[in-house]
């Protein structure tokens, strides 16, 4: 059974992409500071485009996508995204991911947003596990899965090149069995 969409909380709404949340994910897509650790530089206008296109068909993990994309609102106003996909062929194991512009910070949002979203997806599909991977130095990243209740799994160094330099990557993991 797919995750019934809008996930809801006390004070967010998870929802799937809309064509017009471009201006929102590039105001804080584009902020360096919210870059810094992603994959990505901060973005420009037509690569949000781009961006916004490929995330619109992330509906459900068992889509032909195999992912789930989702902006965050707080009071009608985008403040963050959440993505999970499956990453086996056993469809059993998946992969959270997320990013909130700097306004959002410290306000309790992702772990408000990022909780609503492990629980449904442990409800609604047969997972096992669920993993976010992140730069080592992320610390805020860090944080927040472990007041999601992850475990600390592995600490790869110096495993990933980006943006010019040798990064390392933290590896975190909860499992159905845990929730």
């Amino acid at each position: 059974m797919p995750i019934p969409l809008p996930l809801t909380t006390d004070r967010l709404c998870l929802r799937t992409y809309l064509p017009d949340d471009v201006d929102a994910l590039l105001a804080y897509y584009s902020d360096p500071d919210v870059a810094r650790y992603l994959l990505d530089e901060p973005w420009a206008e037509e690569y949000a485009r781009q961006e916004l296109e490929r995330r619109l068909v992330r509906t459900g993990l068992r889509s032909d996508a195999r992912s789930l994309a989702l902006v965050v609102e707080h009071q009608g106003q985008v403040i963050g995204d959440l993505a999970i996909w499956l990453n086996d062929s056993t469809g059993r194991k998946a992969e959270i991911g997320w990013v909130f512009s700097a306004q959002a910070a410290g306000k309790g949002y992702a772990t408000e947003a990022a909780t609503a979203l492990i629980d449904a997806a442990f409800t609604h599909h047969d997972l096992h596990r669920i993993e976010a991977q992140m730069d080592a130095r992320n610390c805020a990243s860090a944080q927040l899965c472990e007041r999601l209740g992850m475990q600390r799994e592995a600490h790869l160094r110096q495993n990933w090149w980006m943006k010019g330099e040798w990064t390392s990557t933290l590896v975190y993991g909860v499992l159905a069995s845990e929730r």
